[in-house]
């Protein structure tokens, strides 16, 4: 039982005493499946607070077999499993933490003082298999194996950080990850390493060291898509337990979506706001907006008015194969905008391969970046959005269409009106501030088609429904027409009372013909 080699499942036994609680030992039922096999070689990356380590902490507690955690996991879902007994409490588990050396360490010196540290503690109970103390760690635990026959479980905190917070230093980087390579690679003394971090690990320059690492980041979770985060299940459960509407919790935290699952919730914002019964900004709270103006800042072709479109609502296609890992070498707009998916700022779908802003909590960090830097036009079309609103919800025809052409004059040197798609942004824009009171879907399926924008509200709002139709050089009447004679109105689902339908046209010949509107209201039954 020590500080990195078999460590006791103290953390683990915080977690499941804290107040809130959401079972994922699931989890090691997946680990177990790749336990001594060509696969056992995991990186599993997720933004900032998203339970890494958390995850990590139960898996020492797990493996470890300097502690007894039979009663921490009594009840939990991996009793159920047919490897639980196999392998609870079964190995020896070394737990490295790499943001605690990089604090630690002497400049330069990561490496060093990690060996130096978790040698004296391998050496202290397998000494006497060691015939030399001056070898290191890897050349140890290989004498140490050839003797006993003693496997390892490699858990890795942070593996990153030396790459973030070291991204000038090439050569401590190229050290680092020989180390890496040099103490798991084709290593027979390794039974499993898992390891997490913000970013993959693939394309660091010429050092592929770690190639034999499969990779679970934010645009492909595979496997561990249900350990992401919190699932629509456990939200739920959460906001009976803790009398929170769910419909809410999914407009500020939601958004997160594989393959598989299609609703996975920022954990770290869940719990906060159930325990303080108040829904906020949580997540973005705990890190300055500089880092994601910075990025936004980048003067890439085409970045902005991508920004633009999915602050509008809309979704932007973005490469993520060309990224290489890097949080300095950004050479690309698809760079800058995979590196956001793997922050947590933009979520991803694997199907369609396009980006967007997840949710208000992300939404308003996004703001917060804008409001100090060079981004006025639409900072500009943001402030004006609530009146929109307003003159919205009052039926004001003329109002509703003077207030988009502003908006138009406003983001036209960002955001280029070529179709309806580009409207839908546009619009998306102006009416921002309905987002406080409103869940906006893009492209819902009603009746016979689907609306261009609804804008549900969240059931404490008592505010009718908006249901907006877009036409591009067409007619606004055009737009009222389709959505009475599809019935838009009656597929919301879910939904009973009064419904705003909104029509909006915008003409190829802007200057002479601007936006044109019409309203009208229904009832819902």
């Amino acid at each position: 039982m020590g500080i990195y080699l078999n460590p006791e499942n103290d953390g683990f036994w915080e977690s499941i005493r804290s107040e809130i609680y959401v079972d994922k030992t699931g989890l090691i039922a997946v680990t177990n499946k790749y336990i001594n096999t060509e696969q056992k070689y995991i990186c599993v990356s997720r933004p900032r607070r998203f339970g890494k380590s958390m995850a990590l902490k139960m898996l020492a507690a797990y493996y470890s077999c300097g502690c007894d955690s039979r009663e921490l996991f009594a009840g939990r879902k991996i009793e159920k499993q047919g490897t639980f007994q196999e392998h609870l409490n079964q190995y020896d588990v070394i737990f490295l933490n790499m943001q605690q050396f990089l604090i630690e360490a002497k400049k330069g010196e990561v490496t060093e003082y990690l060996e130096q540290e978790v040698l004296e503690e391998v050496l202290e109970k397998y000494g006497d298999a060691v015939n030399r103390h001056d070898v290191g760690l890897a050349a140890a635990l290989r004498k140490i194996y050839a003797k006993t026959k003693k496997k390892f479980i490699f858990l890795i905190d942070e593996w990153d950080c030396v790459m973030r917070e070291r991204q000038t230093s090439e050569g401590l980087q190229r050290q680092y990850l020989d180390f890496l390579r040099n103490l798991l690679k084709d290593q027979v003394y390794v039974a499993l390493a898992y390891m997490t971090g913000i970013l993959p690990v693939k394309k660091y320059g010429q050092h592929s060291a770690l190639n034999m690492f499969r990779e679970y980041s934010m645009t492909n979770q595979k496997i561990f898509e249900e350990f992401t985060g919190f699932t629509e299940d456990e939200v739920k459960e959460l906001c009976g337990r803790y009398q929170m509407d769910y419909t809410e919790a999914g407009s500020w935290y939601d958004g997160y979506t594989f393959k598989k699952y299609k609703h996975v919730y920022n954990p770290k914002s869940v719990v906060e706001a159930m325990s303080s019964q108040e829904f906020s900004n949580y997540w973005t709270s705990t890190e300055t907006y500089e880092a994601l103006k910075l990025y936004m800042d980048m003067d890439f072709d085409g970045l902005r008015g991508d920004i633009v479109r999915m602050m509008g609502g809309g979704r932007v296609r973005v490469n993520t194969r060309s990224f290489q890992n890097d949080m300095r070498n950004l050479k690309t707009k698809d760079d800058v905008l995979t590196l956001l998916i793997h922050l947590g700022y933009l979520a991803y779908a694997p199907e369609t391969e396009k980006t967007f802003i997840p949710n208000k909590e992300i939404a308003g960090e996004f703001e917060n970046a804008m409001s100090v830097s060079g981004w006025p036009e639409v900072m500009r079309v943001l402030k004006e959005s609530e009146k929109l609103l307003e003159d919205t919800l009052k039926g004001d025809e003329e109002s509703v269409a003077r207030g988009l052409d502003r908006a138009h004059t406003e983001v036209a040197s960002i955001l280029t009106y070529n179709d309806e798609n580009s409207l839908s942004c546009a619009v998306g824009l102006a009416y921002y501030s309905a987002r406080r009171d409103y869940r906006l879907i893009r492209e819902l399926p009603a009746g016979k088609g689907f609306a261009d924008i609804v804008f549900l509200p969240l059931p404490h709002t008592k505010k009718p429904a908006l249901v907006v139709e877009l036409k591009y050089d067409r007619t606004a009447d055009t737009a009222l027409e389709q959505m009475k004679e599809r019935n838009y109105a009656q597929a919301l689902e879910g939904y009973g009372g009064e419904v705003l339908l909104v029509g909006i046209n915008y003409e190829k010949d802007h200057k002479n013909k601007p936006h044109s509107c019409v309203i009208e209201r229904v009832v819902k039954s």
